[in-house]
C-alpha cells in the first residue's frame, strides 16, 4: 500500500468542514456533480490487486469495459457517493470515488462490492485496500505512472487509466469536476513519466512475462527447449496480438489460433506475415491441445474453458507433458488442472517471480519517476484545497456585501 508523504490537513480543508454540514444528495446528472465539487468532496479509493488478493478474489469482481459506467451508476445510485469511476484489468480492480461522508461512503461502495462478487464484507475487508485523500491520490498517480504494477513502467495500464477518465466524462459517466480532474491529472502524470524517465524502456507486458515464464520452465515442465515446443493460444484479442509480437521476437514460426471467430485470427494473420498462423474454431479445441507442448489462454469468457474434468473427458489427463499459461482475469484454465501429473498450470499470480528482475534493474528510474508524481500530486491537491474554500470565499464575500448595503443605508 502506498503511504501519504505530504501533510495530511490544511488551513482551507478545515475551512471547508466547518462550512459543509449537510450531507451530499445522489447526484444523478453531471451538472449537479459539477456543483457539488466545491461542498467539500474528498476523494477516495477502494480496491483490490495482484499485491493485495489472489485471483481468485479478483475474478469475483472483474468488469468488462463496457459495463464500467453501470458500475459507477449503480455505486453513486446508493447515495453516499457523489462521483465515481471504476478500473478492472486483469490485474487490479478499483473504485475511484468522491464523497464527503467517507464512512457513509465506504459503506456503501463496500456493500457494492459484496453484492457483485457474492463475498461476505468480512472476507473482502481482507483483500481490500482503502485509502482516502492525499494517500489516494497518491496511489491514482503510482497506477498512472505504472509504479504499481506488476510489470514496473509497463505501459498497457496507462491506456487504461485513460479509458477510465474517458468513460467518467461521458453523458451516462459519473466522473464530476473532482473526479475528472484528479484522472485527467492522473493521465497527464503517467505521461510525463514515460517521457521524462527510462521507466519504461524495455520494460515488458504481461504477455511477454507470460512468455519469458514459459520458455524459463520449458525444460524442466516438458523435457523440451522451448524453441522446439509446438505452441498454441485460445482467443484472438489484444492480449493475443501482443503474446505473437513477443514470441515473434524470440524467432516464432509457427502457432495455432482458437477463437469462436475468424474475423479476428484472419487480422493476426495479416499483421504477422512471416508467422506461419493455423487458425481453428472452438469446435476444435481439444483437438488443438491435444497436439500442442505449450497452450497460452486469453479470452473474455468468464468461465473455465479448461479444466480437469475436460481434460480427463478428452484423454489429455496422464499422457505426454502439458504447460497450460493462462493470463486471462476471470481465468480460463481451473486450479484443478493443477491435479493431473502431466499438466503443468500457471496463471498471472505466478509471474511475480518472473518480474522481480525487472524490478530490480528500474530502481533508480522508479525514484526519478516517484519525483515528477510527487510534483503532479502536489499541484492537484493545492487545486482540491483551493476549491474546498470556494463556500467561504463566497460566504464572506456575501457578508461584505450585506456590511456594504447596511453602510450605505445609514449614509
Amino acid at each position: 500500500m502506498s503511504k501519504a508523504f505530504l501533510p495530511t490537513s490544511g488551513t482551507a480543508l478545515q475551512v471547508a468542514a466547518e462550512v459543509v454540514t449537510s450531507e451530499i444528495k445522489p447526484r444523478k446528472t453531471r451538472e449537479e456533480r459539477l456543483e457539488a465539487a466545491s461542498k467539500g468532496l474528498q476523494v477516495h479509493v477502494v480496491g483490490l490487486s495482484i499485491h493485495h488478493a489472489e485471483v481468485e478474489v479478483r475474478e469475483k469482481l472483474a468488469v468488462p469495459e463496457c459495463d464500467w459506467n453501470q458500475a459507477s451508476n449503480d455505486i453513486c445510485s446508493r447515495g453516499a457517493v457523489a462521483e465515481a469511476a471504476v478500473l478492472s484489468t486483469c490485474n487490479r480492480f478499483e473504485v475511484y470515488y468522491a464523497a464527503s461522508d467517507p464512512h457513509a461512503a465506504m459503506a456503501d461502495v463496500t456493500k457494492y462490492l459484496a453484492d457483485r462478487s457474492g463475498l461476505p464484507v468480512s472476507t473482502l475487508r481482507k483483500n481490500l485496500f482503502m485509502l482516502s485523500g492525499e494517500d489516494a491520490v497518491w496511489h491514482v498517480m503510482r497506477v498512472s505512472g505504472g509504479l504499481d504494477s506488476l510489470i514496473v513502467g509497463e505501459g498497457q495500464i496507462l491506456s487504461q487509466v485513460r479509458q477510465c477518465y474517458l468513460h467518467s466524462v461521458e453523458e451516462d459517466g459519473c466522473g464530476g469536476k473532482v473526479l475528472s480532474r484528479l484522472l485527467n491529472n492522473a493521465l497527464a502524470a503517467g505521461k510525463r513519466v514515460r517521457s521524462e524517465t527510462a521507466i519504461s524502456k524495455g520494460s515488458v507486458s504481461i504477455s511477454s512475462a507470460a512468455v519469458e515464464l514459459s520458455e524459463m520452465l520449458a525444460m524442466d515442465d516438458l523435457q523440451l527447449p522451448f524453441s522446439e515446443s509446438r505452441l498454441a493460444v485460445v482467443g484472438a484479442g489484444k492480449m493475443t496480438r501482443l503474446l505473437i509480437t513477443h514470441l515473434a521476437s524470440r524467432g516464432l514460426e509457427k502457432i495455432i489460433i482458437v477463437n469462436r471467430s475468424l474475423g479476428r485470427p484472419k487480422e493476426l494473420q495479416e499483421q504477422f506475415p512471416d508467422v506461419d498462423i493455423e487458425i481453428k474454431l472452438m469446435d476444435d479445441l481439444w483437438d488443438v491441445v491435444g497436439r500442442s507442448d505449450i497452450v497460452y489462454t486469453a479470452t473474455s469468457s468468464e468461465d473455465y474453458v479448461i479444466d480437469e474434468q475436460r481434460l480427463e473427458e478428452n484423454g489429455l489427463a496422464g499422457g505426454r507433458p502439458l504447460m497450460l499459461v493462462d493470463i486471462s482475469v476471470p481465468r480460463n484454465v481451473g486450479e484443478d488442472c493443477k491435479n493431473i501429473p502431466n499438466v503443468k498450470a500457471y496463471n498471472v499470480d505466478d509471474l511475480k517471480a518472473v518480474v522481480a528482475r525487472n524490478t530490480a534493474m528500474r530502481q533508480k528510474e522508479m525514484i526519478e519517476a516517484e519525483n515528477l508524481l510527487r510534483e503532479e500530486t502536489q499541484a492537484y491537491v493545492a487545486w482540491r484545497e483551493a476549491l474546498s474554500a470556494i463556500p467561504t470565499i463566497n460566504q464572506l464575500q456575501e457578508r461584505a456585501n450585506a456590511f456594504r448595503e447596511e453602510e450605505l443605508k445609514r449614509c
